[in-house]
């Protein structure tokens, strides 16, 4: 049987369909509004690709009602800052394209959705002093709001008609070919462009401590938490942390340095910008994932920079 993966073509998505194929998992299809298969160098002729918009229901009804899948990876969506610049568009892809794929998993009998949600659900009024799957989720980002309305829009088809669904809140990704802005996203753009030789002002305070996973431990997760045993899914969804210790701002630019000596990273941070990033950027208490599916992330600060590094080096054409 067939497995579909929205957002296919994209940073996790595409590692994503490199783990599945390496589990010689077979009629994997792609669903993507973006043609470039640059990320799926080597494998784009062992697996099917179809272009469509997950705001379309036509699309996606269409897709799933062709590959008959056993399991949907829903990886596709609108990111934080695109989705406070164009909200309207952000609840289309994101809350009407993950109501038209639950919809027609449930007309198509199929039997799975694994869901890409966000730290960005959180924000106002945390009153602990990490995050967890109990903290109250009170996003200030628009993105947040349409993710967390999806995680319930999961469980309302898991209740009411038995879809297996079950969903990963991701903090910061962390990855080269990075293009989309984000709030965060100098964790990746401070080491692509110290490897391009190109000077690089990180936008938070130099104290700044983001919660940050790399891109290869996003999709090992996805596939992790698919595996799990039914029986022990229990919370649904879940928070997942990646990188301990958390780094500072000023220790990453530390750790890019001490690997290309003749990085330029300075600082000036948006006041305005970290306001927001200050109640964000907790610790996370990843443990109900731990306990309920084994998670366990594979990639810290160090190793994140040096495989970062890596991957631009022996793929240059995938990420410029």
């Amino acid at each position: 049987m067939s497995i579909l993966i929205t957002g296919g073509t994209g940073f996790i998505g595409a590692q994503v369909v490199q783990l599945l194929l390496e589990k010689n998992e077979q009629g994997i299809v792609v669903f993507d509004i973006n043609p470039s298969t640059k990320l799926l160098e080597g494998v784009a002729d062992q697996i099917e690709i179809v272009r469509g918009d997950l705001g379309n229901f036509s699309h996606v009804l269409n897709v799933v009602k062709t590959v008959r899948p056993k399991a949907i990876y829903h990886l596709g969506g609108m990111l934080s800052v695109p989705s406070d610049a164009d909200h309207a568009a952000s609840f289309r892809a994101n809350a009407m394209g993950t109501f038209h794929i639950l919809e027609a998993a449930k007309l198509f009998e199929v039997p799975q959705v694994f869901f890409s949600s966000t730290l960005a659900t959180y924000g106002l009024d945390i009153q602990t002093p990490e995050i967890d799957d109990y903290t109250l989720q009170r996003p200030q980002l628009f993105y947040g709001c349409t993710k967390v309305f999806c995680e319930h829009m999961g469980l309302f088809y898991k209740r009411k008609y038995g879809l297996d669904f079950r969903g990963i809140r991701y903090p910061s990704i962390v990855g080269p070919g990075v293009k989309t802005p984000g709030v965060v996203q100098y964790t990746s753009w401070a080491i692509e462009e110290s490897v391009k030789g190109s000077p690089y002002t990180i936008y938070v305070q130099p104290e700044t401590r983001c919660p940050v996973m790399y891109f290869k431990d996003a999709a090992i997760a996805m596939v992790k938490v698919a595996e799990a045993p039914a029986e022990n899914i229990q919370m649904v969804n879940y928070i997942i942390a990646g990188a301990k210790p958390i780094a500072s701002a000023q220790e990453l630019a530390d750790i890019i340095r001490d690997r290309i000596p003749s990085a330029q990273i300075d600082f000036e941070p948006d006041l305005e910008l970290q306001k927001v990033l200050d109640k964000l950027l907790l610790p996370i208490d990843d443990r109900i994932a731990r306990e309920e599916w084994g998670w366990e992330s594979q990639y810290d600060q160090e190793r994140i920079v040096d495989d970062f590094i890596m991957e631009m080096k022996n793929h240059p054409e995938r990420y410029e």
